[in-house]
């Protein structure tokens, strides 16, 4: 019974920590454009609506394209400043 309880418990505390989580200090207009996302992708969402969704998020999925091929990017939040992953569709 013990044993069992454990491996819930532990099972919650994995699919909590999985999650996105706001970042600490929210992420400025400068540092987005500092990725240079906007620079080399064609992207339909404003700075501003992809700002407001990783300060509330900590991470946001947008449909880009690049040199006319659809791309994912996904942008995360971090202690260290954003991310960004580019994966093709």
């Amino acid at each position: 019974m013990k044993k069992q309880l454990l491996v819930v418990i532990c099972l919650m505390m994995i699919s909590v920590a999985g999650c996105s989580l706001p970042p600490e200090k929210p992420v400025t207009k400068d540092e987005l454009y500092a990725t240079g996302i906007y620079n080399f992708y064609t992207i339909k969402e404003s700075p501003e609506s992809v700002l407001a969704a990783v300060n509330r998020e900590g991470e946001v999925i947008l449909d880009a394209k690049y040199r006319d091929r659809p791309v994912f990017i996904k942008i995360l939040a971090l202690s260290t400043g954003l991310q960004v992953h580019v994966i093709e569709k």
